[in-house]
């Protein structure tokens, strides 16, 4: 009995030991891809650049699945303009010592799920009002960023991109307007084939 009791004690100890060296390992890991910059700052890159990745990927799947002109012209224009601030933010950060995640959050791998299920006119609509919450939100978070960030290349980063983000916010409600009035001119020529002229 006596044994089996150090042996549980024992057991504890190596479990309570390895879950703190494992904690370790993470910090330090978390450490390492952040380089000289501060763990608040990294947090925001982290989320940055996984929306950057996530505007990427959906945009070329709106080149692809986009009935509308305007959706697909939207998807191409986010794949360039993504793919080179993504590409501007990897240069700070290397010269910071710091990498940027490469892997999707899994609510924005969840979106792309959703939306690659769709199609026709449902896929364009799904992702015009997916798009003008997706820069709403970004907007506020790099007007954040621009006033509380402390590394100032990483501020002036913000800063810089944020006009850009703007502008996407504006065709994004453009594109929601002309996929809206699209869908409803189709409803109408639809349901009134044969009525009559005056």
């Amino acid at each position: 009995m006596h044994i089996s009791t150090i042996t549980a004690a024992v057991a504890g100890l190596s479990l309570l030991t390895s879950g703190a060296l494992y904690a370790a390992e993470n910090r330090t890991g978390e450490t390492d891809q952040r380089g000289q910059i501060s763990e608040k700052d990294y947090k925001w890159v982290k989320e940055a650049a996984q929306g950057g990745m996530s505007e990427v990927k959906l945009g070329e799947l709106a080149r692809q699945k986009g009935t509308d002109p305007s959706v697909k012209s939207f998807g191409e224009r986010m794949v360039t303009d993504h793919t080179k601030a993504n590409t501007e933010l990897q240069s700070i950060l290397s010269r910071k010592g710091a990498t940027l995640p490469t892997e999707q959050a899994r609510h924005e791998r969840s979106t792309f799920e959703h939306l690659d299920k769709e199609s026709g006119a449902s896929f364009d609509k799904a992702y015009a009002e997916h798009m003008v919450k997706d820069h709403q939100k970004d907007i506020k978070e790099f007007q954040k960023a621009a006033q509380d960030l402390n590394d100032p290349d990483l501020k002036a980063f913000a800063q810089k991109t944020l006009p850009t983000l703007q502008e996407h916010q504006r065709m994004a409600q453009q594109m929601q307007s002309t996929v809206a009035n699209e869908r409803s001119s189709t409803t109408v020529t639809r349901t009134t084939p044969g009525a009559p002229t005056r």
